[in-house]
């Protein structure tokens, strides 16, 4: 079993960082012990360090692993560590890459560091890295591969094996080949395993699988790798608006781009900006403003909360033991309308909810808000008599259906709505949900009260 930096069981205290075996014991000893490292392990703890200290401590690793440590590490990392490194290294390290992490690195690198790569690099990578560069930014056709085995149609298990060989080396990927016509127009698929299990002498053309799954290289990354993760493919072929095959989107680039969405997804519901680079590496002032315009938003936003309540002032007055009920009303509020909210971004990120399907998602909506309300509203009576009165309770019991029903057709709602506007849905945030559902949760509450109680 490998080693890792990370204690072995929760509770045990923490492990010793690289940044301290370096301090403590020395270079000599970091290096040594980076030898039993996984590359994953030992780019988490540069990306955990400062762009000094990683440099430093990148530049003990021989160039074999060094590369692959590299890989492993995020776009901003990456350029932090080019950054401290000299011409020789550089150009050796960024040479070695393949084009699509190569790309992905360059998206949002300063433009001295992107024309240093591309000035440093032979002219067949250049050209790959460019043509990358050149697809729209979030398209699949920025982080599929280049480097890929395509096979003729009309060749036999001997042949297809023997272009394999030949130039397996320079792919990425050798276990799903597309097989091509003769003007390189994608006609099917093959696995490996079905060239090493079939005779020799046996036709690719039995073999293929025609019309199999693909995406344009204008379509979006993120739909690409959920159309992934729907067929179960490990790689899917990129093609151009003529059906020419332009590349591979592999799974690896697939997870990545999947983790990357719902990292700012989650981001965006919390509430918050999404930011680049490692939690433990980002500085409290960088923390603080990611989250500090969405939470200015949300307290400009929940003024209406105040303004609802100042224009019912009088019906507090005559009834003032309402407002004990109030932080109980819209808390329920305001989670059933985050529970709906959340879902329904989950369900449209992963297609099991479509724009078209608006009406059957209020409805829906709608019909579980009530139940929730209902069942909370059996508490609300309880829990209402027993501290002031029968009508009372009455009244948080009937706000409570009503309040859920709305927060639950609101927080289902609105990022379908959004998502028509050609906005993220996740931008609608749980939080900014829960906002507009404590406002109008309380003119629903000061509205029954005056029906019930009369005044």
């Amino acid at each position: 079993m490998p080693k890792t930096l990370l204690p072995a069981e929760p509770g045990t205290g923490p492990a010793e960082s690289l940044r301290e075996i370096i301090e403590n014991q020395g270079l000599e000893a970091a290096q040594e012990r980076l030898k039993s490292y996984p590359p994953h392990v030992i780019a988490d703890e540069l990306a955990r360090m400062d762009a000094v200290d990683a440099g430093v401590a990148f530049r003990l690793l021989p160039k074999d692993r060094a590369l692959a440590v590299f890989e492993e590490l995020e776009p901003v990392d990456q350029q932090q560590i080019l950054e401290g490194l000299r011409d020789r290294s550089f150009l050796d390290l960024v040479e070695g890459m393949d084009p699509d992490d190569r790309a992905r690195m360059l998206k949002e690198a300063p433009a001295t560091i992107v024309r240093r790569v591309l000035e440093g690099l032979s002219p067949n990578e250049r050209r790959m890295t460019s043509a990358l560069l050149g697809y729209p930014e979030g398209s699949v056709g920025r982080s599929m591969t280049p480097e890929l085995v395509a096979l003729p149609q009309d060749v036999t298990v001997r042949q297809a094996l023997r272009t394999v060989r030949a130039e397996g080396a320079d792919a990425e990927t050798v276990y799903t080949l597309p097989v091509v016509d003769s003007g390189r127009r994608l006609t099917g698929v093959v696995e490996l395993r079905e060239l090493v299990l079939n005779p020799l002498d046996t036709p690719v053309s039995e073999l293929v699988v025609t019309e199999p799954a693909s995406a344009y290289a204008t379509d979006s990354a993120e739909s690409a790798a959920r159309l992934m993760r729907e067929t179960n493919d490990i790689n899917l072929p990129v093609i151009d608006s003529e059906n020419r095959l332009v590349g591979l989107f592999t799974i690896d680039d697939a997870v990545e781009v999947i983790e990357a969405a719902d990292t700012e997804d989650v981001a965006r519901q919390s509430g918050s900006a999404p930011w680049a680079g490692h939690y433990m590496a980002t500085t409290v002032w960088q923390l603080a403003r990611y989250r500090a315009l969405w939470l200015s938003l949300l307290l400009v936003a929940a003024t209406l909360t105040v303004g609802v309540t100042q224009a019912f002032e009088a019906t507090l007055e005559q009834a003032a033991s309402l407002a004990l009920f109030i932080p109980m009303l819209i808390g329920a509020g305001g989670n059933a309308g985050a529970q709906a909210a959340t879902a329904c971004v989950r369900a449209l990120a992963v297609g099991e909810v479509r724009g078209s399907d608006l009406l059957k998602v209020i409805w829906r909506e709608f019909r579980v808000g009530l139940v929730l309300g209902s069942m909370l509203a059996v508490l609300g009576l309880v829990v209402g008599t027993v501290f002031v009165s029968a009508k009372v309770a009455l009244v948080v019991g009937i706000t409570l259906v009503l309040i859920c029903g709305w927060a639950a057709t609101i927080g289902g709602t609105m990022p379908l709505l959004a998502r028509r506007l050609r906005i993220d849905p996740a931008v609608v945030s749980a939080p900014m949900v829960t906002t507009l559902v404590d406002a109008t949760g309380l003119i629903l509450y000061f509205v029954t009260a005056k029906a019930v109680l009369g005044i």
